[in-house]
């Protein structure tokens, strides 16, 4: 079975962020109520949702969903963080793009990797 290790990854993640002079807010709570596993800010700008899916069960429906909280949340990206291949995702895929989401699929190796070369990203701005 694979797995992805949810805890050390979230906590990795605010660590580094916090290196970075970005946040990282594990379990954030949306307005509606919905949660997102971890959000990155930097300050008040909201970049990345990020979402650790360990099973590819109704894989679609979990992007689908996700995407609906990041995009009602104010992301403008949404990272779904698996150790599967980035599934077929049909017209879902289609959708995200219409709700202007960033879709991306990274395995928690590259996670931290990724978090990094944002503020590279945003120094360049």
């Amino acid at each position: 079975m694979v797995k992805i290790k949810v805890k050390t990854l979230t906590r990795e993640a605010v660590e580094l962020c916090k290196e970075l002079g970005l946040t990282a807010i594990p379990e954030y709570k949306t307005e509606d109520g919905s949660r997102i596993d971890i959000a990155v800010l930097n300050g008040e700008e909201k970049l990345v949702a990020i979402e650790l899916e360990a099973s590819f069960k109704w894989m679609r429906q979990r992007v689908l969903y996700n995407a609906v909280k990041a995009h009602r949340a104010g992301f403008r990206e949404l990272w779904i963080v698996t150790p599967f291949k980035k599934p077929k995702l049909g017209w879902v895929e289609g959708y995200v793009k219409e709700l202007g989401l960033r879709l991306e699929f990274v395995n928690d190796g590259e996670m931290l990797k990724r978090i990094d070369e944002l503020k590279v990203q945003l120094a360049r701005l």
